[in-house]
């Protein structure tokens, strides 16, 4: 968020740019339709400034609709946009480069074909040339060069399907990762909880979790606190001080009578027919069941959405106004004579007529103005209160001369924003972690029209807090790990019982006795199996295993109660194999009771097979593209201008 004076500043440093880069015009980009020069060249395929600057607007743009927040050029550069979309247009250069050079290119009825197939270039008959030329000068084209353009393209496109044609994935490979993903499992698994264990975790005694506290210290840390001074005044705090007369409000009603007051209504699609004949026919395949509105739709290429009228009026229909409204309940109606000619029009919901009163309407009306008066008063004020900020007065002479309420808090970025309160405002906390002790105060504005000015009077870095303050946080935190620890070492202990219980048993009279048939001395003997089997039992808890069986599980099977990590490592361990699951905070005992092989002739793998070859295919063809296209520009050379491609961001 700029600050408000900054904003006037920039005004005049963007006109004397200007001015500069006209009188640099045979240096740089005077702008993007302009004759400048080109930003780069792979060989003798130049990359113009114009398409550079439009290409990576569209970007921007793209991304400020995804995100919600306008992109600024500083920020498509921190993200990486800008080399992105550099790396696509000198891809694309290459190719054409390559294309030259081997002499492929396509003729004039190709090119024709695809601009006239092109859905923004369409009316209700097909090909619109208005629309065409409207479209080209709209994006500041002429059709000389876009004609020029869709050849390259094309061209390039029939080099590029060249290199890729033909590339696929080795049978083996495509089985391989079938039988990987198809491969199922049979498990046994029990959560281990503390009611598992032989008795509670014991208390510990404050200085264990002195111990503990000093050890964790990062778990009982208080984030960095920046103290802050602030002034503020929101459109919400002089609204119940404007004062409105009638007249006002007469006017602001009358300028949303098209809100307040509004005559029945249709959301409507329409198709038009080139005859009454062809309307006739295809709503007798709609009345028979044969095809919906839609797939008379899509079998003209067209979507719902290309379809949609959106709300209309009776009288916004024209001709066919009177059949529309005529309808009783949603559904097809027609063949209809519109303005366009014969056509079917979907009903698809019908609006009730509005109308509000003046008096009804008034509450809204009220805060509406009040708001909107308040904002331009606030507005009006600004540059009185940026003087006095620049002329050294201090938040708390703002506060004392002006409408603003002077006010502190100790930020820090996990502050919750609460709405209504000064740090729900996201200029605001982004002033707050940027400002510093050494900055003067400056006037910003808030989204809502509101205005404040801040002060970082003291920077409280990262503490530790006292024990006292966070025992009892602390002995939750030691009782967590501690029962989490307690609990993997009963896993392991049941573990071994378990791996015990499916060892081979060796019976007394197939114990190995001496070559000689001498017998040993009973100190002398080996611990037989049987032995170990009861240091075992001996060693673990009470506890036993109570197995819950899973069959046929996939590696993206889920078990709704199992710890979500276990099912990944289950598929890591080999059959007959146990194992302790912690995922740090959840402790469980995982057998792998059989493993089933992927049957990579039935219909399902088959169907995985086709879909993972596609994939792989995709993925080798665009290595393989993008290996060829680093070879063309590496043989080719290219060039930058970075001057030009400078001068093209910094209008963005």
């Amino acid at each position: 968020m700029s600050s408000l004076r900054t904003k006037g500043k920039s005004t005049i440093v963007w006109i004397l740019m200007a001015l500069l880069l006209l009188g640099l015009g045979g240096f740089g980009v005077t702008n993007f339709s302009g004759g400048a020069t080109e930003v780069g060249s792979v060989g003798e395929t130049e990359v113009d400034a114009q398409t550079y600057g439009r290409v990576l607007q569209r970007q921007m743009m793209q991304f400020s609709q995804q995100t919600g927040q306008q992109m600024n050029i500083e920020q498509a550069r921190a993200i990486g946009l800008t080399q992105a979309v550099q790396a696509q247009l000198f891809t694309r250069a290459a190719l054409e480069e390559e294309a030259r050079k081997i002499g492929v290119s396509v003729g004039d009825a190709r090119v024709a074909e695809t601009i006239t197939q092109e859905r923004a270039f369409q009316g209700p008959g097909g090909f619109n040339r208005a629309a065409y030329t409207e479209t080209l000068r709209r994006q500041g084209l002429s059709e000389e060069s876009y004609e020029s353009d869709v050849r390259s393209d094309i061209s390039a496109q029939i080099l590029q399907q060249g290199v890729v044609s033909g590339v696929s994935a080795p049978d083996a490979q495509v089985d391989l990762g079938a039988g990987w993903m198809l491969e199922r499992r049979d498990i046994s698994w029990q959560e281990l909880t503390a009611e598992d264990l032989p008795e509670p975790v014991a208390v510990p005694d404050d200085a264990t979790l002195e111990s503990w506290h000093q050890a964790n210290a990062d778990r009982f840390t208080a984030p960095e606190v920046r103290k802050i001074s602030y002034v503020w005044l929101t459109p919400e705090m002089l609204a119940e001080t404007v004062e409105l007369d009638e007249t006002a409000l007469r006017e602001l009603y009358d300028s949303k009578s098209a809100e307040y007051i509004q005559p029945e209504r249709r959301l409507v699609g329409r198709l038009v027919f080139e005859s009454t004949e062809a309307a006739e026919t295809a709503k007798a395949r709609i009345d028979s069941g044969e095809a919906s509105f839609e797939d008379l739709a899509q079998e003209r290429g067209l979507t719902l959405a290309d379809t949609e009228l959106g709300e209309m009026t009776q009288a916004g229909l024209g001709s066919a106004g009177e059949a529309v409204f005529a309808a009783a309940d949603n559904g097809v109606l027609g063949p209809v004579q519109s303005d366009l000619g014969p056509a079917l029009f979907s009903v698809n919901a019908i609006l009730d007529p509005i109308n509000v009163t003046f008096e009804q309407a008034l509450p809204d009306l009220r805060a509406e103005a009040a708001a909107d008066r308040a904002r331009r008063l606030i507005a009006d004020r600004a540059p009185e209160i940026e003087d006095l900020l620049a002329g050294g007065a201090s938040l708390e002479q703002v506060a004392d001369e002006t409408d603003l309420e002077l006010g502190q808090i100790d930020w820090t970025t996990q502050n919750e924003p609460v709405p209504g309160e000064i740090g729900g405002y996201t200029a605001f906390r982004e002033q707050a972690a940027a400002v510093t002790e050494s900055d003067y105060p400056e006037l910003f504005e808030l989204d809502d029209g509101g205005i404040f000015a801040l002060r970082l009077d003291e920077v409280v870095p990262p503490t530790l807090i006292p024990f006292a303050e966070v025992r009892d946080d602390v002995a939750t935190d030691w009782s967590t790990a501690e029962a989490r620890r307690q609990l993997v070492a009963l896993g392991e202990e049941l573990k071994l019982q378990a791996v015990s219980e499916t060892m081979p048993q060796v019976a007394p009279s197939e114990q190995a006795t001496p070559a000689d048939g001498a017998t040993e001395s009973p100190d002398a003997a080996a611990p037989t199996a049987a032995t170990e089997d009861t240091e075992i039992a001996d060693n673990a808890s009470s506890a036993q295993v109570e197995w819950r069986t899973e069959t046929g599980l996939l590696r993206d099977g889920w078990l709704e109660d199992a710890p979500p990590a276990m099912i990944e490592q289950a598929f890591n361990l080999e059959e007959g194999e146990t194992e302790v699951i912690d995922d740090g905070e959840r402790v469980a005992l995982v057998r792998v009771d059989r493993i089933e092989a992927a049957a990579l002739d039935s219909d399902i793998a088959a169907e995985v097979k086709s879909t993972l070859s596609q994939r792989l295919d995709a993925s080798l063809a665009a290595d393989m593209f993008e290996y060829y296209a680093r070879a063309v520009q590496e043989q080719s050379g290219i060039t930058l201008n970075q001057s030009a491609i400078a001068a093209v961001e910094s209008q963005m």
